[in-house]
C-alpha cells in the first residue's frame, strides 16, 4: 500500500505545531484550528503531540486515497508557499493559483480555508484522476460491455 501521509514531514511541521500545521497535516483541522488559536494549546498539547504523530499518521493512512497528488508536497506548499498559490497550481488549480498569487491567498482568507479542507481536495482529485489501477475498467465501461 502507498503512503498518503509521511511521519517525517509531520515532524518538520511538528516544529510550527503551536500552528497547529501538523494537524491540519493528518486530517484534524478542528484541533489544528484551537491548536493555531491557543499557541499549540498554550504548548503543553504541542508538546504531548510529539508522542501522538505515529496514531495520527496511521489513521489519515486509512483516511485518505493515493494518486497523482502528493499530500507531503502539497502540504509542505501550502505551509510555506501558500499565500502564494503554489499549492494550488501543483494541484492543477491554476486559475485559483494565480488568483492567490495576485492577491496575497486570496487576502489569507483562501490560505486559512485550504489549510482545512486540503486534505478532502487531494483526495477528490486522487478519486478523479488516478483512484484505480489501470487494468480496473471504470463502472461506466463495464455497463458498456454487457
Amino acid at each position: 500500500m502507498e503512503s498518503t501521509h509521511s511521519k517525517t514531514i509531520g515532524y518538520v511541521l511538528w516544529i510550527f505545531g503551536f500552528t497547529g500545521s501538523h494537524r491540519f497535516y493528518f486530517g484534524k483541522p478542528i484541533s489544528g484550528l484551537i491548536w493555531l488559536c491557543t499557541g499549540g494549546l498554550f504548548l503543553i498539547g504541542w508538546i504531548i503531540d510529539v508522542f501522538l504523530i505515529p496514531g495520527m499518521e496511521r489513521k489519515a493512512e486509512l483516511r485518505y486515497k493515493t494518486g497523482p497528488v502528493d499530500y507531503s508536497v502539497a502540504w509542505i506548499l501550502l505551509t510555506f508557499l501558500g499565500l502564494f498559490g503554489v499549492h494550488r497550481m501543483y494541484m492543477g488549480k491554476w486559475l485559483t493559483g494565480i488568483l492567490y498569487l495576485c492577491t496575497g491567498g486570496l487576502f489569507v482568507v483562501g490560505w486559512a480555508y485550504d489549510f482545512c479542507t486540503l486534505n478532502t481536495q487531494i483526495t477528490e482529485i486522487n478519486a478523479r484522476d488516478g483512484g484505480r489501477p489501470d487494468s480496473t475498467p471504470a463502472p461506466s465501461d463495464r455497463l458498456l460491455e454487457g
